[in-house]
C-alpha cells in the first residue's frame, strides 16, 4: 500500500474525513512509513496506548542529546521565541524537569480547583446559550463552543475582561505550528503571538507576585516544594499552555460533538429525554471525533514493532484519531454509542503527559451540551457546518443553528 496516498493530511477530502483512511492503515499494518511527513505512523489503539508510556520515546530529546548528537538541524534562530514558550511547558518537557514541573503545576492545579470552577462553568454556558436563543440561533462556534473555554482560562489565570479578545488569536497563531502544513508565514504569526503573549503573561506574574489573587498565576508564582518552584519561563509556558491545550481542545470537542449528535438525531433525541446519559455522552462524544487527531513522538533509543525497527532519530505519529476508531478496542467504532462501556479513548492521551486539564475539559463539555440541551431544546442546524482548515487540531469553524 502506498501510505502517503492514504494518509494525506494535506488533502482537504481526508481532513474532513479520516477515519475511512485510518481504517486502511490499520489493516495494512501496525506501523506505516509516511515519506511525505518524514515519520513513522502509528494507527492502532494498543500500540499507542504502549507507545505513550513508553520512556524509548520523547516529546523532545534536548534533556538527553544536542541537536548534533541527534542528527537534527537546530531550528531557524528567528523561530526561537515560539520554541521557548512551547518548549517550557509540560507538554514539551521531559525527564526530571518535566516531574518536577508537573509536580509543582499538580499542587496548583488541584482537583479541588477545578470542582471549584463548576459553578462558574455552568452559569457562564447558560448565559451563552441564553445570548443564543434570545437571537434565535446563530453560529454554535462563535456565540457558544469558542467563548465559555476562552471565559474560564481567563478567570482562572486571573486575565481581565478587557483583555480577553486578545487571547483567541493569541492561541490560534501558536498552535497553528502543530500542523503538518505549518510553513515560513505559519511560523511568522507564531512567533508574534509567542512574544505578544509571553511579554503580557510576564507582566500579569509580575503583578501576581506584588498583589496575589485567587487565581492560578497567583498559586504558580507562590508554589514551591523541595525541588524549588516554577521559573518565571515555566510559569509563563504553563499558563500559556492552559490556554492553548486547554481552550483548543475543549472548543473542536463541543463544535465535533454537536455535529455528530445532529448528524444522530435519535442519539440527540435519546440525550435531551435522558440527562443521565450526558457522562457517557460526554467521554463518547471525545472518542467518537477525536479533537487532537495526532500527537508526535521522538525515537530516542531504537524499538521495534512487528519486525520494524523504529531507529534513534525518527519520529513517530501516534494516531489518536485511529486509535479511537480502532474495532479491536471499540466495537463497531463507527457508531455513535452514548451508552458505550468502558470507553477507554486516548482523547486526553496517556502516560506522563497525560492532560492535566482533563477534568476541566470535561466539565466545559458537560456544562455546554446542559444548557444547550436544556435550554435550547428546539436546537437544529441551520445550515452548513464550515470545518477549519487544520488536520491536527480538529474541529469546526462555523456551525450555523437555529433554536
Amino acid at each position: 500500500m502506498d501510505t502517503d496516498s492514504v494518509f494525506d493530511p494535506w488533502s482537504p477530502g481526508f481532513a474532513a474525513d479520516p477515519y475511512p483512511g485510518y481504517a486502511r492503515l490499520r489493516a495494512a499494518g501496525r506501523v506505516l512509513w509516511s515519506g511525505r511527513l518524514g515519520q513513522w505512523l502509528v494507527p492502532h489503539h494498543a500500540d499507542v496506548r504502549a507507545l505513550l508510556g513508553d520512556r524509548r520515546l520523547g516529546r523532545t530529546y534536548r534533556h538527553r542529546f544536542t541537536h548534533e548528537e541527534f542528527g537534527r538541524t537546530p531550528p531557524p534562530a528567528a523561530h526561537e521565541p515560539f520554541h521557548v514558550l512551547d518548549g517550557n511547558g509540560l507538554l514539551d518537557l521531559e525527564g526530571d524537569d518535566h516531574a518536577r514541573v508537573r509536580r509543582l503545576v499538580a499542587k496548583a492545579f488541584t482537583p479541588r480547583t477545578v470542582a471549584g470552577l463548576a459553578p462558574a462553568v455552568r452559569r457562564l454556558a447558560g448565559e451563552l446559550v441564553d445570548g443564543l436563543v434570545a437571537e434565535g440561533g446563530g453560529d454554535l462556534i462563535e456565540a457558544v463552543a469558542e467563548p465559555l473555554p476562552v471565559a474560564v482560562i481567563a478567570e482562572m489565570l486571573g486575565v481581565p475582561a478587557a483583555d480577553r479578545s486578545l487571547l483567541r488569536p493569541w492561541s490560534a497563531a501558536i498552535c497553528a505550528m502543530y500542523e503538518p502544513d505549518r510553513d515560513e508565514g505559519t511560523a511568522r504569526r507564531a512567533v508574534h503571538a509567542s512574544l505578544e503573549f509571553s511579554a503580557y503573561l510576564r507582566e500579569l506574574i509580575a503583578d501576581r507576585r506584588a498583589r496575589p489573587g485567587d487565581d492560578i498565576v497567583s498559586a504558580l508564582t507562590a508554589v514551591h516544594d523541595g525541588g524549588g518552584r516554577l521559573s518565571e519561563q515555566e510559569t509563563v509556558s504553563t499558563c500559556a499552555l492552559l490556554l492553548n491545550a486547554g481552550h483548543e481542545a475543549s472548543v473542536n470537542a463541543t463544535g465535533n460533538g454537536w455535529l455528530a449528535l445532529f448528524r444522530h438525531p435519535d442519539r440527540l433525541a435519546a440525550l435531551r429525554a435522558d440527562p443521565a446519559l450526558l457522562p457517557g455522552a460526554v467521554e463518547e462524544l471525545l472518542r467518537y471525533d477525536t479533537p487532537l487527531q495526532l500527537f508526535e513522538r521522538w525515537v530516542l533509543d531504537d524499538i521495534e514493532i512487528d519486525g520494524t525497527v523504529l531507529a534513534r532519530g525518527a519520529k513517530v505519529a501516534l494516531l489518536f484519531g485511529s486509535a479511537n476508531h480502532d474495532p479491536a478496542r471499540f466495537p463497531d467504532p463507527g457508531r455513535l454509542d452514548l451508552t458505550r462501556k468502558d470507553n477507554a479513548h486516548l482523547s486526553f492521551g496517556a502516560g506522563i503527559h497525560y492532560c492535566l486539564g482533563a477534568p476541566l475539559a470535561r466539565l466545559e463539555l458537560a456544562a455546554s451540551l446542559q444548557a444547550l440541551l436544556g435550554r435550547a431544546p428546539g436546537l437544529r442546524p441551520a445550515g452548513e457546518p464550515e470545518r477549519k482548515p487544520g488536520y491536527v487540531m480538529r474541529g469546526l469553524r462555523r456551525l450555523p443553528v437555529a433554536c
